[in-house]
């Protein structure tokens, strides 16, 4: 008897956790797969292991600013104003980029899931290669500690979160349990 109750209860978190695989798997954004104007997609069993990160650069999640574009690590990503679209390069260096870091891809055509802007890269000086959307460079904040968290909006007025399709998200910071982005001003008094 009680190791048919200890089967059953097995049993049950095994397909519990199956689950919550397969949730992540999709992400948490608005659940359909769509190729980029790229015209690369991730297929639907990639999940968050290692193996999925190198597989999926860009998806989708939901967070209290909407459904969003994330890396394959789940966290949020940004545009900087001060970049150009379709410049082929990056404002964001030196403080800016040990604040900012640049999403990086492996390859020339970064695949994504749910991500319908068009998806590129650009060459960094130092040789890496950063994930564009709709031409534009895209970023993490090292203030974003998890999934979902939306700190760095805002951020003197010029890094946002960017929607699915490639706008920018401009509606006020979000959050998280994270502190503040106060303390990542530059020291020359100018803006990064």
């Amino acid at each position: 008897m009680r190791k048919s109750w200890i089967l059953a209860v097995s049993s049950v978190a095994a397909l519990v956790l199956a689950g919550c695989g397969s949730s992540s798997s999709n992400s948490s954004g608005s659940g359909t797969s769509s190729s980029s104007a790229s015209g690369t997609s991730s297929s639907s069993s990639a999940s968050s292991s290692s193996s999925a990160s190198a597989d999926v650069s860009l998806w989708t999640a939901s967070t209290s600013l909407g459904t969003i574009v994330v890396d394959s690590s789940g966290m949020t990503v940004y545009y900087f104003d001060k970049d150009t679209a379709n410049s082929g390069t990056s404002t964001c260096s030196g403080e800016c980029l040990a604040a900012w870091p640049a999403v990086v891809a492996t390859s020339d055509s970064p695949k994504v899931d749910g991500v319908t802007g068009t998806v590129g890269t650009i060459t960094r000086d130092d040789g890496t290669k950063q994930v564009t959307l709709n031409g534009l460079p895209l970023y993490l904040f090292v203030k974003d500690k998890a999934p979902g968290d939306v700190t760095g909006q805002a951020v003197q007025g010029v890094w946002w979160v960017v929607a699915p399709d490639g706008t920018k998200i401009t509606a006020a910071g979000g959050g998280s349990s994270s502190s503040s982005s106060s303390g990542l001003m530059p020291s020359s008094g100018s803006t990064y």
